[in-house]
């Protein structure tokens, strides 16, 4: 379904960042972080901030976020017939998990039931199919391995609470990505997410999206720019790395997505239009582009799992809005069929050159 040159290796799309440049910190102010502009056309780059991105946005763009909400999928427990107290894996002393304690991250919903998971489990080798696990002081949430999958993932099925989201809310950790070298806090729950998350589902945050405040966003609508929201629910291809060589053997896990009637409409106009569609991460591009290329695009929901790499043909994303990624990840080689392989190349050393701050909690990056 998407085309790419079959010469391309993973290993291409390396680069080399200094430690010191990975964000372990949001900054105080979000629309703080610097904006590399890049005209993917003529390779032009500009310096500049956030807080510029609503003056650069046209007055009849359409701006498409991913409303999708984080919630604490890291959860700390122990294996039957173990007592010791849960402990933090970011803490050395608890890195074997001795005594039976368990982390279980949850990477996504099972068929629309809040009590079956796909989950990424440590020490997964020791815990099979019919193991049960317990999370919290008092047990207050159990739950049965049922399945393994074929990437190292288990199933999960937890048992009755009257309230699933809202006791994994307490007793969870905000999952922040395995490059933030410290312990979640009680902070990140709300910067480790959009201003405008709405629909819980995601185990990591839509990046772009974290740049945003309530007035930047209205800046942007008295310009005239309208704004549609979609949902992605951000799952397990975010955490796992590539291990294959070349980029066509490349295969991403699907992730839930939804397109409302009411972002249909505005979408579908605005192609109509010819007006540019301007989309905020990766997330949004991908579900973007996998509706169109699936009976376009209408109001829908369902699994998309989309590769999109150096060759894909773009019919809804005239404009990207996203973050600096991991070297030899799918997110990176998104923006580089986007903005193209050297464009992209020659932004992030700039990037590197110029000491932006990388990954989640860091800089972004506007591509036109």
């Amino acid at each position: 379904m998407t085309p790419y040159n079959r010469s391309v290796l993973v290993s291409d799309f390396d680069y080399h960042l200094p430690e010191e440049l990975i964000a372990q910190e949001p900054l105080a102010d979000r629309a703080a972080s610097r904006m590399l502009h890049v005209n993917r056309r003529t390779g032009e780059l500009r310096d500049g901030t956030f807080r510029d991105f609503p003056e650069i946005l046209r007055a009849d763009d359409l701006l498409v976020l991913n409303n999708t909400r984080v919630f604490p999928a890291r959860l700390y427990g122990r294996r039957k017939g173990v007592h010791a107290q849960p402990v933090s894996p970011r803490n050395p002393a608890a890195r074997d998990f001795l005594h039976g304690r368990v982390e279980v991250l949850l990477t996504k919903q099972v068929a629309g039931d809040p009590q079956v998971w796909e989950a990424l489990v440590r020490p997964g080798r020791k815990i099979g199919v019919g193991e049960r696990l317990f999370f919290g002081d008092h047990d207050e949430l159990c739950a049965e391995v049922v399945g393994r999958g074929t990437f190292g993932e288990r199933t999960v099925r937890f048992d009755t609470v009257a309230d699933f989201f809202e006791t994994v809310g307490r007793l969870g950790h905000v999952p922040l990505p395995p490059y933030i070298a410290r312990d979640d806090r009680n902070e990140d729950r709300e910067r480790y997410q959009t201003v405008y998350a709405q629909r819980a589902g995601s185990v990591a945050a839509p990046t772009a999206g974290l740049h945003f405040t309530p007035e930047v966003l209205e800046r942007i609508r008295a310009r005239g720019v309208k704004i549609a929201e979609i949902t992605l629910h951000v799952g397990l291809g975010t955490f796992q790395p590539v291990r294959v060589e070349r980029v066509e053997d490349v295969k991403l896990h699907s992730e839930s997505y939804e397109i409302s009637e009411r972002a249909a409409e505005l979408i579908q106009k605005a192609l109509e239009l010819g007006r540019r569609i301007v989309a905020v991460g990766t997330t949004t591009v991908r579900t973007l582009e996998y509706a169109f290329s699936h009976g376009g695009i209408r109001e829908q929901s369902g699994e998309a799992d989309i590769f999109i790499s150096p060759g894909f043909r773009f019919r809804v994303v005239g404009a990207m809005l996203t973050n600096f990624h991991l070297p030899q990840s799918t997110l990176l080689m998104l923006v580089s069929a986007f903005a193209g392989v050297d464009v992209t190349r020659h932004a992030y050393e700039h990037a590197v050159r110029e000491r932006y701050r990388f990954y989640s909690y860091g800089d972004c990056m506007l591509v036109e």
